[in-house]
């Protein structure tokens, strides 16, 4: 049975913390696919991960996705800004609005920093590659705490290797997809970072879970 939203809204509150809380949202096949044949997520997990997803993003100070997860899933801007994130400064159309941020490194092409920075909240931390630790930083500057990630797996993947993830919500799509599809982190390093099942709830054969790191 499907619980309402004040429910759904109580399970996945934020924790009160005084630090930038990283929550990652993702849908997987019961084989790990990260994506369905169509190679889009929002494919896999039906109303109730739709649901879900909306709900999520109502609770989020931010959204942060890569550029190319936002282009693939159609991404447009929300009531929650979104975050994309992009060391080529490749950033849809659609999302350069005012109201958006673009989280990218410090050595990003001077020019196309600037013309950016004309329309959109610019985030440049790190060199090379970008410094996870400073962009949250720069974001609870901004009052923005309650981080949301969508992926996709590489960014996903750096932030869990980081040890950054706090929790992860992760939606089990009652299917298996074999191919090619990603698993929903990637990064070049192998890490272990236990985590603590907070709850799960089957709906209608989809598995609603959330899990918390485990810092102990």
């Amino acid at each position: 049975m499907q619980p309402d939203d004040a429910e759904i809204e109580r399970l996945y509150a934020y924790p009160a913390s005084d630090r930038p809380w990283v929550r990652s949202n993702f849908v997987a096949t019961l084989d790990g696919a990260a994506h369905a044949s169509d190679g889009r997520s929002g494919s896999l997990g039906g109303d109730i991960d739709t649901h879900v997803f909306s709900i999520l993003r109502s609770l989020a100070d931010v959204v942060v996705v890569g550029a190319g997860t936002a282009r693939d899933e159609g991404y447009g801007p929300s009531s929650v800004p979104i975050a994309i994130v992009s060391r080529r400064l490749d950033v849809p159309d659609a999302l350069l609005v005012p109201g958006q941020i673009v989280i990218t490194t410090a050595d990003a092409p001077a020019e196309a920093l600037a013309r950016l920075r004309d329309v959109v909240d610019v985030i440049a931390a790190g060199t090379g590659s970008i410094d996870w630790t400073q962009v949250l930083e720069q974001l609870a500057a901004r009052g923005l705490t309650r981080v949301l990630c969508e992926g996709g797996p590489s960014l996903h993947g750096d932030l869990v290797a980081l040890d950054l993830v706090d929790e992860i919500c992760l939606t089990v799509a009652p299917v298996l997809a074999a191919g090619e599809a990603p698993r929903i982190a990637h990064s070049p390093t192998a890490v272990d970072r236990p985590m603590t099942l907070g709850h799960a709830l089957d709906v209608d054969g989809v598995l609603l879970t959330r899990w918390v790191r485990d810092r102990t």
